[in-house]
């Protein structure tokens, strides 16, 4: 993916706010952005309908999204700390990114990763 990865400061303060709160169960949540040819540019977060989750899992049935062509990416915590995707989180795989924060959840504890499951540098802005 050789896009580069921006995402504004009050995003990434959210999901953080987000995995705090619901601690110990996972969180997740949808990146909308734009999209050009060398970037992607995380702008906000949006819950997704009917989204579930417990201490570990967290998703959303995909026929419940309306046609977004904003949505980049998704967002969920992992309550056990590890920043590295689960087999079943690149199998949900949605979007560009995949973000991943994890306990305790400061800003350091943010992750970006590709379909792949490889990490993506990012700068917050």
């Amino acid at each position: 993916m050789g896009k580069a990865v921006f995402i504004a400061r009050d995003v990434v303060q959210g999901l953080v706010d987000y995995a705090r709160h619901l601690h110990p169960e996972e969180g997740i949540l949808l990146l909308r952005g734009k999209l050009s040819k060398d970037r992607i540019m995380v702008e906000e977060i949006v819950i997704p309908p009917f989204a579930s989750r417990g201490r570990a899992f967290s998703s959303f049935p995909l026929f419940t999204l309306p046609m977004d062509a904003s949505i980049v990416g998704v967002a969920h915590s992992h309550p056990s700390g590890h920043l590295k995707p689960s087999p079943e989180d690149l199998n949900n795989f949605y979007g560009r990114i995949m973000v991943i924060v994890g306990y305790p959840y400061r800003f350091e504890d943010v992750a970006v990763f590709n379909r792949d499951g490889e990490p993506v540098k990012f700068e917050i802005l």
